[in-house]
């Protein structure tokens, strides 16, 4: 399970570094197809293709959503943007410890496609993740 959180927060990070933005109508049928089917009331989607993989961003009751489709229209995570406040007491308390005098930019909440659930701490350049108890994963430098 360690090793699956690992690799999905290894590909974010490495996904995130290559991306590029692309038009809504560069982005295959199924895999809009597959977006529209969990997401039916998304609007103004910002489209972003990664490793062969489709990122679709939006905001939804003014949160930020960011959701990464393979090629089939499957999803392979998704990211909600949290208040930093929202983060557990261990990871607060590992970033105090480890990154004395940063600040945390941004907070999200990434859920992979089989429900495991990691959180991310934005601190000046870096994503500080997290499984859901709050135990360091590994820094991915942006």
């Amino acid at each position: 399970m360690k090793k699956l959180t690992f690799l999905v927060a290894a590909l974010a990070g490495i996904s995130f570094v290559c991306a590029q933005r692309i038009q809504e109508k560069d982005v295959p049928s199924n895999v809009k197809a597959g977006f529209q089917k969990h997401f039916p009331e998304a609007k103004n989607v910002k489209w972003e293709k990664e490793e062969g993989n489709y990122e679709a961003g939006f905001k939804a009751q003014k949160i930020e959503h960011s959701v990464l489709l393979d090629a089939y229209g499957n999803i392979v995570e998704s990211e909600v943007t949290i208040n930093r406040s929202e983060l557990s007491a261990p990871i607060k308390d590992y970033i105090t410890k480890h990154y004395p005098g940063k600040r945390i930019k941004e907070a999200a909440k990434i859920t992979d496609a089989k429900g495991v659930l990691t959180y991310e701490a934005e601190i000046e350049g870096m994503d500080i993740i997290f499984d859901k108890s709050g135990t360091f994963i590994k820094e991915v430098k942006d």
